[in-house]
């Protein structure tokens, strides 16, 4: 008479998460979530990819956690074109840009480059202008 064990449900569950898991954001997040946010997934991740293979001269700036928001990646283009998504861990995002052979900067230590707010301010002259 066999009896079903407890933890091949969890072993199942686990090679089912690393499936839908692709980038280990749930694997290299750690214990801490943000609590009023919604949770970083593989979308997020790969908007990020699309997005620095469709421009050049992109740069990833890690953005912490806070209590609303999970860590999170600002993709800048040479240009000062710029998106935010959240990645989870700031992990995920070297591991990220290790394979695009592309450089990370924490924002806390460098802040964000001139570009961007130039960037920035030509979108608010068009919007205004037109």
């Amino acid at each position: 008479m066999a009896r079903s064990c407890p933890f091949v449900a969890r072993s199942r569950y686990k090679s089912v998460m690393g499936w839908r898991d692709r980038y280990g954001i749930r694997r290299l997040r750690g214990t801490r979530i943000a609590k009023f946010d919604r949770e970083a997934n593989d979308g997020d991740i790969e908007a990020l990819i699309a997005f620095a293979k469709s421009r050049r001269g992109v740069e990833f700036y890690v953005e912490p956690e806070t209590f609303a928001t999970d860590t999170t990646a600002v993709a800048v283009a040479h240009d000062g074109e710029w998106t935010r998504r959240r990645v989870g861990s700031p992990a995920v995002i070297i591991k990220v840009a290790r394979n695009l052979a592309l450089p990370v900067y924490d924002v806390q230590l460098t802040g964000y480059p001139n570009r961007m707010r130039a960037y920035n301010e030509r979108r608010r002259n068009e919007a205004s202008q037109e």
